[in-house]
């Protein structure tokens, strides 16, 4: 368990951030495809940048989608519905290069009833799950802050509270610490895409104002914050226009905020076969259930495959410390009550309908949403039970 005070600093981008509209774009292709063909394979890659959307990957399916309809479709629902914002839903050019999935990883991963074999990992590789007690929803304060902002913010922007706001925005939070319990938060940086006529000044206050403060923690002491808004002054060039966006760019975004690790793989535009995807879910699921269960404070959960094989080759439980009863003890448990082959995870999570183009902004974890079933903490009564069966048969 961390000791003595500290800073940590997270970070969370809009939807209209380049690299998440581009992850937007491959899982809006990927739901478009479990739409017609809950089997397809689909690994989907986006490329934006002015003026144009570029679409390569792999993906084999019943399925017939107008790539064009649907990355038309994401860019005109993130907001980019005028050619001055340098992308434009209307407008730009759509570019396709998809080929069929390598046959060679087909037959890894297909399952085949008449020799028993089940579907296989997609791919080798490890992923990690965490959870702590920080917050609610279980995740670490600053992430968990770090979204609030840009969720108001993104919301505010959509219902024309102001009439300058663009879709290109991040934040980012740094709180200070005492060993695992955070104090007080330290500092907050909003960088937001602005129409050319606000003001600096205007921008500030109503960030600051409308925006930061209410998504502030009561329990904190937020009375000496730093604020950087907009810190370079301007901000109109944003999106695409800015910056070229790429799928998989933003994966710390999309977990932890740094303070759980990462196996690396990123998530969208990923068919559940691929367990950087669907297995990472899972840990996430595992670590939040031990945590709910009052098992521990915190815990990440690494689960690693290899590719073509249904079991994975390694099951970790780390508690750093906080855990009620011996981290070797919960892994047994983890063991006993989760299914962890790609078939047990994409049926027990349910990971065959079209609901991963909502994941693509926002964050995957720590969502209230009814199809994030990752986030159900259904199985904490079953943890405890088990722990405390343990407990008695000692």
């Amino acid at each position: 368990m961390a000791t003595g005070k500290f800073l940590f600093t997270s970070e969370s981008v809009s939807m209209g951030h380049p690299d998440k509209l581009a992850d937007q774009i491959s899982d809006g292709v990927l739901d478009a495809f479990l739409t017609q063909d809950p089997n397809s394979r689909v690994a989907c890659e986006t490329m934006v940048t002015t003026g144009v959307s570029i679409l390569a990957g792999e993906i084999t399916s019943q399925g017939v989608v107008d790539y064009q309809d649907v990355v038309r479709g994401v860019i005109r629902d993130v907001g980019y519905t005028d050619d001055n914002m340098g992308i434009c839903a209307d407008t730009c050019a759509v570019m396709v290069s998809i080929d069929r999935q390598s046959p060679d990883i087909a037959q890894g991963v297909n399952d085949d009833a008449a020799s028993g074999k089940d579907i296989g990992a997609g791919d080798q590789g490890l992923m990690f799950g965490f959870a702590c007690n920080d917050t609610p929803e279980l995740m670490p304060l600053p992430i968990a802050v770090s979204h609030r902002i840009l969720n108001r913010l993104t919301d505010a922007r959509k219902v024309n509270d102001v009439d300058w706001l663009r879709p290109d925005s991040k934040s980012q939070v740094t709180i200070e610490y005492d060993g695992d319990q955070p104090l007080r938060v330290d500092t907050v940086v909003v960088s937001t895409q602005h129409a050319p006529q606000v003001s600096q000044d205007e921008i500030h206050n109503y960030v600051v104002d409308k925006i930061v403060k209410p998504c502030l923690p009561s329990d904190l002491d937020c009375s000496n914050i730093t604020y950087h808004i907009n810190p370079t002054g301007r901000f109109v060039i944003g999106g695409p226009h800015g910056d070229c966006g790429l799928t998989g760019r933003k994966i710390i975004v999309d977990t932890y905020g740094g303070w759980g690790r990462h196996g690396g793989g990123a998530f969208s535009g990923k068919d559940s076969t691929k367990v950087d995807r669907s297995a990472a879910y899972m840990a996430r699921h595992v670590a939040k259930n031990i945590v709910a269960a009052e098992l521990a404070d915190r815990c990440e959960v690494q689960l690693a495959y290899a590719i073509g094989v249904a079991d994975p080759v390694s099951i970790n439980v780390d508690t750093f410390g906080s855990g009620k009863i011996e981290d070797a003890r919960i892994c047994e448990i983890v063991r006993e009550i989760f299914p962890l082959s790609p078939r047990g995870i994409i049926d027990y999570l349910d990971l065959r309908r079209p609901i991963f183009r909502k994941t693509a902004a926002g964050g995957h974890f720590g969502r209230s949403e009814p199809e994030f079933t990752w986030e159900s903490t259904e199985s904490a009564e079953k943890l405890t039970a088990a722990a405390s069966a343990g407990a008695s048969a000692g």
